[in-house]
């Protein structure tokens, strides 16, 4: 695998430039622009605090459940907004793909590190809220936190690219993957802890690795705790999904200028 070639190294200024475009062309005519990087998030942990609080109580560890659900929901809105615009990077493109050479998979990586920005927005919110709660933070456990999110951004860009490849030849992928996107909302801890799944089934549970991600997030931001062995499952099986999404792109990647 060419490293460089695949995080868009020797094209670094047209990744640079197509991320400025995606961002700019996001917001341009926005009412809003960058709240909705907040208000997305927010809206889902206030619906769900008002479900689990005062009709389906769930216990969060004496954590309030708007912060505990808005700390996930930070992370899993960055999943799945980079998935959906991954998954449509190529085709919305097709005139430049059709047109021009450049490694194909600069627009899905630019679309995922376009929505950066909206984390770290909503990010501020988060720490916003972490002091208005009183919640401690230890600046050690501080250091992981660029950790776990680069480990996400592995499990990202492997879904991501095998979703764009796989678009441009079926283009009801879309579809499934918003489908498979909501499913795996449920299949993560983002609503419920994960002290809610039986004991017995916490290693297969773990073998999504959103579980150990955003339970890593909440272990740093909430518990002030170190995350546990499941951190380190995540990141293996996101540097599995990583490698099988550039392999299945690159082998399919001559074929899209000819398909679309």
């Amino acid at each position: 695998m060419n490293v460089s070639r695949f995080l868009g190294y020797q094209y670094g200024d047209l990744l640079l430039a197509w991320i400025a475009r995606t961002i700019r062309a996001r917001y341009k005519q926005s009412l809003l622009g960058g709240l909705w990087a907040v208000i997305q998030p927010a809206t889902a942990a206030i619906i769900f605090s008002l479900i689990f609080t005062y009709f389906v109580p769930i216990d969060t560890e004496g954590i309030p459940y708007l912060l505990f659900s808005y700390t996930a929901m930070v992370p899993w809105t960055l999943l799945t907004a980079s998935i959906t615009d991954m998954v449509d990077s190529l085709v919305i493109n097709m005139n430049l793909i059709s047109k021009i050479y450049f490694p194909r998979e600069v627009l899905p990586i630019a679309a995922m590190l376009a929505r950066l920005l909206d984390f770290g927005i909503a990010f501020l919110v988060l720490t916003i809220l972490l002091l208005f709660f009183q919640i401690p933070m230890d600046p050690f456990l501080l250091f992981l936190l660029p950790m776990v999110v680069v480990i996400q951004l592995m499990l990202v860009l492997g879904v991501g690219l095998i979703g764009a490849a796989l678009n441009v030849f079926y283009r009801d992928i879309r579809h499934v993957v918003g489908l498979g996107l909501q499913i795996w909302l449920y299949a993560s801890p983002v609503i419920y802890p994960v002290g809610r799944v039986p004991e017995s089934l916490r290693t297969f549970y773990f073998l999504n690795p959103m579980a150990g991600i955003i339970e890593s997030y909440r272990d740093i931001l909430l518990h002030q705790r170190m995350p546990g062995a499941y951190l380190l499952a995540s990141m293996a099986i996101a540097v599995a999904i990583m490698a099988l999404g550039y392999v299945l792109f690159k082998r399919l990647e001559l074929q899209f200028a000819d398909v679309v």
